[in-house]
């Protein structure tokens, strides 16, 4: 690069929704350039096993917990070798990042940690209303997108699909 030109690290973040995937093809084709460096990152979210001790009578055996995760660990291994595949029919190069923990801070800390200066993610199009009427654990917290936008410490450009 010239006159020490840092290389721009160019994030997307991803999820098994088609809001992503389209986020995700958007990037290919508008955002990224020959000397990006492209990091595709998923999040396998706490999930709240309280359905688990229940429907084990009181105490979920620990084989059962660690099932569950061996397949979310699964579920996030098939959507990045998708999301790495897809990348490779554009002729673009990108690194896969799966961690376990909340979205929202998950993706935050990797944008710090990964020296990230574009962060892309796809928008489900909802309001704080329609996550309220669906129930979604983040009606009251606002959605992963919005955190982002309004937290992390690069740019961040939230893809929008058209209907």
């Amino acid at each position: 690069m010239e006159g020490g030109e840092k290389k721009k690290v160019v994030m997307v973040a991803i999820d098994s929704s088609e809001c992503s995937h389209y986020a995700l093809e958007w990037a290919l084709h508008n955002s990224l350039l020959n000397s990006d460096q492209l990091l595709i990152f998923t999040v396998q979210p706490i999930s709240d096993l309280n359905y688990l001790v229940a429907s084990s009578m009181g105490s979920a055996p620990p084989e059962l917990i660690r099932n569950f995760q061996q397949q979310q660990q699964k579920a996030a291994d098939t959507l990045l070798k998708k999301a790495k595949e897809l990348c490779d029919k554009h002729g673009i190069t990108a690194t896969t990042v799966t961690e376990v923990g909340d979205p929202k801070e998950k993706i935050s800390e990797a944008v710090e940690k990964f020296n990230v200066t574009l962060l892309i993610l796809g928008s489900h199009g909802r309001g704080p209303l329609q996550r309220l009427v669906l129930g979604s654990r983040w009606a009251f917290l606002g959605s992963v997108s919005n955190f982002c936008v309004h937290n992390v410490k690069c740019p961040v450009l939230v893809v929008k699909k058209r209907n």
